[in-house]
């Protein structure tokens, strides 16, 4: 069987394959965004002054303030369009329109990055509490478990509703 018969054969596989594999396109770009923003916003602009607004709170001493605020929204935002792209065209193929699709995964990439602010401070502290790690090894299971509910969530979302088959 060639690889060709196997994708067609395993779609909704070679889907999840893809879709995991062209996910760091979009983690990419929000780790240059970071670092881009990083040097204009901190470094070059100094723009560490303390900021809170709703559930961001960037008040920490070693938060980075405003800039550090404005460096997450830039990268966020752009790693999610970048990723919107290469789901719906290189991993679903979709032909759905963007006005029926773009407001979808809006509303999914809010709920994904809310849920991502506010997760790791709980399961860093389970972490921490109930087995003793210590905050990197916490921080980096916290990590997982918000990536883990972003691909649980995302996928079928995504495979289902914002950009069905064809």
């Amino acid at each position: 069987m060639s690889f060709r018969e196997w994708t067609r054969q395993h779609e909704s596989l070679w889907q999840f394959i893809l879709f995991n594999i062209l996910s760091n396109i979009s983690t990419i770009t929000r780790f240059v965004c970071t670092w881009l923003g990083t040097a204009i916003f901190i470094g070059a602009m100094g723009m560490t002054a303390p900021f809170r607004f709703l559930i961001f709170n960037y008040t920490a001493p070693n938060s980075n303030g405003l800039g550090g605020f404005v460096t997450f929204l830039i990268a966020e935002t752009f790693a999610q369009v970048v990723n919107y792209f290469v789901q719906m065209k290189l991993v679903f193929k979709s032909d759905a329109s963007a006005r029926e699709s773009a407001w979808k995964y809006a509303v999914l990439a809010v709920i994904i990055v809310v849920v991502n602010l506010i997760l790791p401070g709980y399961v860093t502290d389970f972490c921490t509490a109930t087995f003793g790690m210590d905050a990197g090894l916490a921080g980096t299971v916290a990590s997982f478990v918000n990536t883990l509910l972003a691909v649980v969530v995302s996928f079928p979302l995504l495979k289902f509703w914002i950009a069905p088959a064809k």
